[in-house]
């Protein structure tokens, strides 16, 4: 079966392309740098999945509520961050976080990140 992108609008699951090196997946990604698909890698396996819908952004919505609820009444210093793009060549891995945050001032990486997966119901 040949998956184009047009039809990943459709799936529910990602398409997975395994064994590229780093550099295979940055020109992969320039490639395919497009709005509604997500691209990740670890481990020489490229993840290609569209931008997630209404049920994950509600989830991760409140999530982001309840943290920061959380994390006030315990009187921790954070700062959210938003959805964070981590990379790192010489682990390579390029993941964007749906949420993220520092906890304590000046920090150069977010000391907390979450990933909301929601497997049905898009």
């Amino acid at each position: 079966m040949t998956t184009t992108l047009e039809k990943l609008e459709r799936l529910d699951e990602p398409i997975l392309i395994d064994e590229l090196s780093w550099r295979e997946f940055k020109v992969v990604e320039q490639l395919l740098s497009r709005p509604g698909v997500r691209l990740s890698f670890l481990d020489g396996v490229l993840e290609i999945r569209r931008m997630p819908g209404k049920k994950h952004e509600t989830v991760k919505q409140r999530i982001s509520t309840l943290l920061d609820l959380y994390l006030e009444f315990g009187g921790i210093d954070f700062t959210p961050t938003g959805s964070v793009t981590l990379e790192s060549e010489t682990g390579r891995v390029k993941r964007e976080a749906d949420l993220s945050y520092e906890l304590g001032p000046n920090r150069e990486l977010p000391d907390l990140v979450v990933e909301v997966v929601v497997t049905r119901g898009y």
